[in-house]
């Protein structure tokens, strides 16, 4: 198993990294349900001391699927597709995705994807509790001066 590489932290901050996108693919974790080793596959919510989201990094074989479908009691899920193609099933509902692709799925959707193409698919996942986003993007900020150090 691949450890992630913390680069710097504080009360308001922790970075890491994760190195270049096919790395991802060293990483690995034991399934909390099936107790299997599953490849490509990273989250960072405990490596980031995040507190409102849960991120992942995934990956899926050429040519295979996710094993099983899922919901949430809670959380949406919001998918980028950042590499392959292939297709994505919500409900009954079964779509074409691809690079670039942005799936947001509420949490009691019934979600799986399989990728078709001749490449790795890696994808992101989003988690975080439905409807708990009361502020965001500019409604949320507020500019403050700070003399940047990388001048």
């Amino acid at each position: 198993m691949k450890e992630i590489t913390k680069l710097s932290e504080s009360a308001n901050h922790t970075a890491i990294d994760l190195g270049s996108l096919n790395g991802w693919l060293d990483y690995s974790l034991i399934h909390p349900v099936s107790k299997r080793e599953v490849e490509g596959k990273v989250f960072l919510k405990e490596a980031t001391n995040s507190t409102g989201t849960e991120i992942s990094f995934n990956s899926i074989a050429p040519h295979t699927e996710v094993p099983y479908f899922h919901i949430h009691r809670k959380n949406e899920e919001t998918y980028i597709i950042l590499k392959g193609s292939g297709y994505f099933q919500v409900d009954e509902e079964c779509f074409r995705i691809r690079e670039g692709s942005v799936i947001r799925v509420a949490p009691q959707g019934k979600r799986g994807l399989t990728n078709t193409s001749d490449d790795i698919m890696i994808y992101m996942v989003i988690q975080s509790k439905e409807n708990s986003l009361e502020e965001y993007s500019t409604a949320d900020g507020e500019r403050i001066p700070v003399e940047p150090k990388w001048r």
